[in-house]
């Protein structure tokens, strides 16, 4: 069976996948981890889902405001032995439905060259390549996207 749990970044489930996350992260960023880092604390997020199969925790995410109009997702993850189910698909589709429920006209986000499974996710759910914004200006690893609903 499969829930998603609408949360925030209190959520000790999504805390530990989080974790889990930056762990992974830590491993494909090599010495640009820290970078992207100081960029992805969780402190502050108001709007994270966490997706449970069979009461699992097996993957997350989440939005917070990047302007008057966009949302910024963040924090997207999946457990290893859980990829390939379509669940980051699901995850990101509750994340927009949460985003046009605001009044939101647009996601973006931003992903490494080292994760080329996170690209082919975006590009498959009608995420185009933008410019690289704000602090991934400039920086080679980082790749950007946006959606407008």
């Amino acid at each position: 069976m499969i829930s998603i749990v609408k949360t925030s970044s209190e959520n000790q489930d999504f805390i530990d996948l989080v974790k889990l996350l930056d762990a992974d992260l830590a491993k494909r960023d090599g010495d640009d981890h820290a970078f992207y880092h100081q960029f992805n604390q969780i402190d502050i997020i108001k709007h994270a889902v966490v997706l449970y199969e069979n009461q699992r925790p097996v993957g997350c995410g989440a939005i917070k405001q990047f302007d008057a109009d966009t949302m910024e997702v963040k924090r997207m993850y999946t457990i290893p032995e859980s990829r390939g189910k379509g669940f980051a698909t699901m995850i990101l589709h509750e994340l927009e439905k949460w985003t046009v429920e605001m009044s939101y006209g647009k996601c973006v986000l931003e992903t490494g060259k080292r994760q080329p499974e996170a690209i082919q996710l975006y590009i498959k759910n009608a995420y185009k390549i933008i410019p690289n914004y704000g602090q991934y200006v400039g920086i080679e690893n980082s790749v950007c996207f946006e959606k407008s609903f």
